[in-house]
Formats: C-alpha cells, structure tokens, sequence
C-alpha cells in the first residue's frame, strides 16, 4: 500500500517537483498540498501546477490531518505552524527549509521529542557525502591549510550564507576544535584585510539561474585541494527528500539527519 504525502511549500520551485518526482516514483500517494495564505494559486489542483496532471488535490493554506508523512521546504516563516500542525497530529517530518533562526531550530529539537523527524540544509545525497567528509579531509591536512567555502545560488535566493555552506562549515570545525560561528569570515573589503589564521572564509555568490555550487577550498603554500559539489537540478534535493520521507515511516520519535538516511553514521 502506498503511503500518504502532503507538501507543505507546494507551490514553490522545489515543492512543484516534489509532487511531480512523487507522483512519477508511485511510491508516494499525495493527499495534501499547502502554501502560504493569500497565494494566488490557492484552489488550483496541485498536480496541474507542479505538470503532471490533475490529483484532485487543491492547493490549501492548511496541512491535511492524516497524511503518513509530511515534507516541508517552505520559508522560515512558515516552518512554526508546520512544526506545530505535525506534533498535535503525530506526523512524521521532513524539513529542508533554510534559514532558520536559533529560536526555530530550538522549536525542531523540541518538536523531535515527540514525531520523527528529519531536518537538513541540503537533502541532496551527494551533498551529504560532501559533509561528511570535509571534516575528515581538514582534520588529515591540519592547521597549515587555509579553509574558504564558496556557495553559488540564483538571484532569487534569499537567505545567505546557504544553510549547506554553513554545515559544511561546522564540520570543519566540529573535526578542527574551531569555534563555530566565530571563526567565520563573511567576505572581505578594506585596506588591511588579510587572512588570519584559524579563519574560515565564507562567500556567498547570487547570479543567474545557478542551482548550487558549493566549493571546500583547502590550500597551503605549494598545493591546494578542492572538494566540490554541483547540482544540476533541484531534482537532485527533491530525491533526497522523497527517499528521507519513505525512511523516516515509521521511525521513533528524534531528530534524524540525511546521514542516518543514507547510513553515514
């Protein structure tokens, strides 16, 4: 028997894809699809926006109460009432939206106590490849490399640095003894502004239809090593998200990452 998915942020870039990539898998049965109050598209049959067709599923400023699994990739301000929709309902959850404040992040801790639930800043299965090893790699080169991480992203993208740049910069960190965040560089302007050591450089880039480059720059005097990763399409994120909610059916409540998902711990 199928299971039962509802999209919160389904009228987004990434949530249209999540219903498409569903509904083509036929592992995933969606029966809800919401989005901000007062959206335009409200009413219309979520299979129509996302290009595969009617679901008889309307767009609805609401979750609905019995899905087996929610996914959220949503705005930050939006994740409160999903977090608090799937606790009283006991849904399990999968959350990919960025950009959450400290407060937010507090409230998913919380909500992991009672519902399954995985949060990520990048549900891409290469991309979590990627986090787990930039610690291990700056570990094994030790002090004398020189750390900066370069994210690229589209002119729409809001939050910056990406919520992935920022992971991949508290593995570092979490594997060196740096202090997170203060270790971090955002960028760099003036007269006197060289490089101090112990630093992570931190650049942000927002230009043109880019999906996600994320770039570990790892270089020492004499040599330099580069771990990358490139998405192609949002389709890659959207996979990795479908796969995390037919994982996380059934789970215990916690807070799971990718890294359980995809057996990384």
């Amino acid at each position: 028997m199928k299971r039962k998915l509802a999209v919160v942020g389904a009228a987004g870039r990434v949530g249209r894809r999540i219903i498409a990539l569903a509904v083509e898998s036929g592992k995933l049965t969606v029966v809800g699809a919401a989005d901000a109050q007062g959206h335009p598209d409200l009413g219309k049959d979520a299979g129509l926006l996302a290009g595969v067709g009617a679901l008889n599923v309307p767009l609805s400023d609401r979750c609905p109460p019995d899905p087996d699994v929610v996914i959220d990739f949503s705005l930050p301000q939006a994740a409160g009432n999903t977090l608090r929709h799937c606790m009283e309902q006991k849904i399990p959850l999968v959350m990919g939206t960025t950009g959450l404040d400290a407060e937010q992040q507090a409230v998913v801790a919380k909500a992991a106590k009672a519902i399954p639930l995985i949060y990520g800043t990048n549900m891409s299965v290469g991309m979590n490849v990627l986090f787990a090893l930039v610690g291990k790699a700056a570990a094994m080169l030790g002090p004398d490399y020189d750390i900066e991480i370069v994210e690229q992203h589209h002119r729409f993208k809001k939050d910056a640095p990406s919520g992935s740049a920022l992971t991949l910069a508290e593995k570092v960190c979490q594997a060196t003894g740096r202090d997170y965040p203060d270790c971090l560089t955002h960028g760099r302007s003036g007269k006197d502004a060289l490089r101090q050591p112990g630093t992570i450089g931190m650049h942000a880039v927002r230009a043109g239809d880019i999906v996600g480059i994320h770039s570990v720059i790892c270089s020492t005097l004499g040599e330099t090593i580069t771990l990358s990763h490139t998405a192609h399409s949002r389709d890659t994120f959207v996979g990795g998200a479908l796969r995390a909610a037919e994982w996380l059916i059934g789970k215990d409540p916690g807070l799971y990452s990718m890294a359980d998902v995809l057996g990384l711990k």
